[in-house]
């Protein structure tokens, strides 16, 4: 995973929490429902560039 992606996952991740805090203080669900979202979406490119990279490894492994 480069760390470009790693750090805007973590970004995108932080934002989400954020957001979901201060829609359960505010009583704003719509707030709160989009900071889960943001979290779910970071979590997935995160899997996502997790998968990535076991192929790439598995790949170079059968390389050697």
């Amino acid at each position: 995973m480069g760390m470009d992606d790693k750090a805007e996952n973590r970004a995108e991740d932080l934002k989400g929490k954020a957001k979901e805090t201060t829609g359960k203080a505010t009583g704003n669900e719509r707030l709160e429902g989009e900071g889960k979202g943001d979290q779910a979406s970071a979590s997935m490119k995160n899997a996502g560039e997790k998968a990535k990279d076991a192929v790439s490894d598995a790949k170079d492994a059968f390389k050697k």
